[in-house]
């Protein structure tokens, strides 16, 4: 009868060789046991008449008759040990596998497994084998013979795998802010299962964390896009622990993919143009969008008609503005449609707006002679594109596109006139206006005005004064004053010291290339010293008729006090006499 006793694993503990360790039952077949030591399944059998060869049936079928030994049989005592190089073996790999015991009388210890094999080396109660071309896991099976006893060992070899193929399926191309997002990693291949784990990161953040199940093994997670998604990284990324085997940490990860989110807005373009534009005329387009994230993914268009606008897009938070100038050509002469398309995830937005593009041309405002000599003909014309109605000083056109004109004789009161020519064109409903004017110019003689230059002037010396004195003409004249005889010259329109010197007749002169015109001015002088001679002259002459009066009063006084009137009161029929006074007796005559 077989009997199998369950053994355990085998480590190297220094020089001291391979230490038996406690193994778990052997229905269970783990990779490797908690505290990371090589597994080995050691089994004495007691097999009376058993051939050698038996060891070739299969190794389920032999571990099914020797779980059926009874414990306790002979050669118990002395198992049959399995080294192995490494219990995790790469697939397609090779490793080394030692069959040993320590019964003094060994003999026919070899190795039984379906992979290639080939000796390395044996000697007394050992032999080694090189294992080739490991695919999948296996279990290798060492027996032998102790003192007639068949000891069979074995041990169970895990072979790993790393993923063929990590891949993150395809994000959506843009993804609505507020909606739900899935992310599906797919897994091709690695092995063992049981220590692969998948992980799905936004950037270095960590999402999600699932063992890696079924073939090819796909794991998602659900989340709510944001606006601090939009251009995230997401990956995928595996982890192959094989550091209970003695191994590390193998990690794979997929090629990133990046995530586009978007929100759109409530309202559409505001498109700003100028309802009617001049053919010639550089005119700005202004299109603006608020509300739409992101803004500076947002892909612009202008255009006038069937021609596209260059324009410049600038982006501000959640606001996006398209500028554009043009020039408005003749061909585009008429109604137009301006138009601003805004798109952003595959969703467009659109303003329209029209706009009428008109040709005014004029009013064009000529004279015949701009400068005219006095007394010529000249003749005024004031015309204008098609369509257009002008109107010259108040004289209209006979009708639109036609030209006004009238003539006129130069003159000195029509130099520096200036005529108006108004022009009128409908558009879209609009009147439009436009003027223009022109001055003309008439050449003409100089002329002093006299009433602004005064003929005669009387001032004093040593005070001063300004010689007020104008010309006109066209071109403008010269004006010059001098004096009769000394060629004295005097300032006009100056202030100036007038003198003694200036007393006289001068001669003021206007010249210029139509001629010239003369002009007498008298200018006269007075002396101040004169008048203090007429003062003292004055009173020289009153204090002399106060004398003489003096002197007459004198003279009559005296001659009253020597004569003597007496009145005759008894008759009144005799006129006065004079008598001499009697002479006193006794005083001296007088």
């Amino acid at each position: 009868m077989f009997q199998l006793r369950e053994q355990g694993a085998w480590s190297r503990d220094g020089d001291s060789g391979w230490m038996l360790a406690a193994l778990e039952d052997l229905n269970k077949v783990p990779l490797w046991s908690s505290d990371q030591r090589h597994e080995t399944r050691l089994a004495t059998m007691v097999l009376p008449g058993l051939l050698p060869g038996a060891c070739g049936t299969p190794l389920i079928s032999l571990l099914l008759v020797c779980c059926l030994l009874p414990p306790g049989a002979p050669g118990q005592q002395f198992p049959l040990k399995v080294e192995v190089q490494s219990p995790v073996v790469p697939a397609g790999g090779s490793f080394l596998v030692n069959c040993s015991t320590d019964c003094p009388n060994p003999n026919l210890i070899t190795l039984e497994t379906s992979l290639s094999k080939e000796p390395v080396g044996n000697g007394l109660g050992w032999a080694a084998f090189q294992l080739f071309n490991v695919t999948g896991d296996t279990q290798v099976l060492c027996s032998g013979f102790c003192n007639g006893v068949q000891m069979i060992g074995f041990s169970i070899i895990t072979v790993y795998r790393f993923p063929e193929r990590v891949e993150l399926l395809p994000l959506p191309r843009w993804q609505p802010v507020g909606e739900n997002l899935t992310l599906r990693c797919q897994v091709a291949g690695g092995a063992p299962r049981r220590n692969l784990t998948v992980v799905l990161l936004r950037g270095e953040e960590e999402l999600s964390r699932q063992p890696a199940v079924g073939e090819p093994a796909e794991v998602t997670v659900t989340m709510l896009a944001s606006r601090d998604h939009h251009l995230a990284n997401f990956s995928c990324h595996t982890e192959l622990d094989l550091r209970p085997g003695g191994l590390g940490l193998f990690q794979n990860s997929s090629a990133p993919r990046q995530l586009q989110t978007f929100a759109l807005p409530a309202t559409t373009p505001h498109l700003t143009v100028p309802r009617f534009l001049e053919v010639g005329t550089t005119w700005s387009v202004n299109c603006t969008l608020d509300g739409l994230f992101p803004a500076s993914e947002v892909q612009v268009h202008l255009a006038l008609g069937n021609q596209m606008l260059n324009s410049t897009v600038e982006s501000h938070e959640n606001t996006i503005t398209a500028t554009a100038t043009a020039t408005a050509s003749m061909e585009q002469e008429g109604a137009q449609e301006t138009v601003c398309n805004m798109t952003l995830a595959n969703v467009s937005w659109e303003a329209r707006e029209n706009i009428t593009i008109y040709s005014f041309q004029g009013p064009i405002l000529n004279l015949s002679e701009p400068s005219a000599p006095e007394g010529t003909a000249v003749t005024v014309t004031c015309l204008a594109g098609p369509r257009v109605q002008v109107t010259l000083d108040g004289i209209p056109a006979p009708a639109p596109g036609q030209p006004v004109q009238f003539q006129l004789n130069a003159t000195e009161t029509e130099d520096r006139r200036i005529f108006f020519c108004s022009a009128t064109l409908r558009v879209d409903g609009e009147i439009l206006h436009r003027n223009s004017s022109v001055q003309l110019r008439v050449l003409y003689g100089p002329k002093i005005d006299q009433a602004k230059c005064p003929q005669r002037l009387t001032w004093k010396d040593r005070t001063t004064h300004v010689l007020q004195c104008q010309a006109r003409g066209n071109p403008d004249p010269t004006l010059h004053c001098f004096q009769e005889g000394s060629r004295l010259e005097v300032p006009i329109g100056i202030p100036f010291l007038v003198r003694l010197n200036h007393n006289g007749t001068y001669s003021c002169k206007a010249a210029s290339s139509r001629g010239t015109h003369t002009i007498t001015v008298v200018m006269n002088v007075l002396d101040q010293n004169a008048r203090a001679v007429s003062i003292v002259l004055g009173v020289s002459a009153v204090l002399g008729v106060v004398t003489i009066c003096a002197a007459l009063l004198y003279v009559f006084g005296v001659h009253r006090h020597g004569s003597i009137y007496h009145v005759n009161q008894g008759s009144t029929s005799f006129p006065l006499t004079s008598r001499q006074p009697q002479e006193s007796v006794g005083e001296d005559p007088s």
